[in-house]
């Protein structure tokens, strides 16, 4: 469990981010691990991208989940998460916000930064997720 690695902290002197579901800071302290997964995308293991961007955040955190499993980590490892989203809008904030409350109810919200850009690697892919986790 991350609590044993790191720590998560929301400076009262800071906004609560929360509701965003991400934290402010990621303190690691005692790890055995540092593991840095890619930046991934909507993507499947066949390489199809759905148009549609919820179903590219499920696939594209699925792909994260699949790279802590192969490191013998899961979600509650991660630390720091940094997240790329193509044309980034009110509605595609709101569907990053829900997935994460879902994936992370029963643990603090990693550390993360949201960065709109233009454009990503491939032509039809709109969301891009890379991860920092200890263990």
């Amino acid at each position: 469990m991350n609590q044993e690695t790191f720590k998560i902290i929301n400076p009262s002197t800071l906004y609560d981010p929360t509701p965003n579901a991400y934290s402010h800071v990621a303190v690691v302290e005692n790890f055995k691990k540092i593991i840095h997964i890619a930046g991934q995308g909507g993507e499947n293991s066949k390489g199809e991208l759905s148009p549609n961007f919820e179903e590219q955040v499920s696939q594209a955190i699925d792909n994260i989940k699949h790279a802590l499993i192969a490191a013998d980590a899961e979600l509650s490892n991660i630390a720091v998460l940094r997240v790329l989203v193509v044309d980034h809008s009110v509605e595609k904030h709101e569907i990053l916000i829900k997935v994460m409350q879902n994936l992370w109810k029963n643990h603090p919200f990693p550390a993360c930064t949201l960065i709109p850009v233009p454009r990503l690697a491939l032509e039809h892919m709109l969301i891009e997720v890379e991860a920092t986790a200890y263990t």
